[in-house]
């Protein structure tokens, strides 16, 4: 399966109508993508927090459930936005080599060129 079948496949199962209305240029999808996001990452540490606090053996299972359900949110927001995986990849990596241009350093970290890594998201 390709990303841009993935979006497709992902998006037959969207909900298709919302009880709220687009604010600005917050749209319905893009507040129930991020919302989606927040939770499901929230359900990754919980899965964590149950290991490394009660001494559950990690649930990988459910890891990788949830990371899906990652996907799915991510496919809508991509989907809202009009932009494909690849595209976001591209722009994310792009950002990666501006404020790394070598490799990851914790000075790097600190003195980050906000400018630039916004040019080149926006080129």
């Amino acid at each position: 399966m390709t990303p841009s079948e993935y979006i497709q496949s992902a998006m037959r199962t969207e909900k298709k109508e919302y009880g709220f209305e687009a604010l600005g240029k917050v749209t319905p999808r893009i507040e129930h993508a991020v919302m989606g996001l927040v939770t499901e990452a929230g359900e990754c540490m919980d899965a964590l927090k149950k290991s490394k606090m009660y001494g559950k053996e990690l649930d990988t299972v459910n890891l990788i459930e949830e990371a899906g359900d990652i996907m799915w949110y991510l496919a809508l927001l991509s989907d809202e936005l009009g932009v494909s995986f690849e595209q976001l990849w591209e722009k994310n990596i792009a950002k990666l080599r501006v404020r790394f241009p070598e490799k990851y350093t914790e000075e790097l970290v600190s003195t980050r060129n906000l400018g630039a890594e916004r040019a080149v998201l926006e080129a």
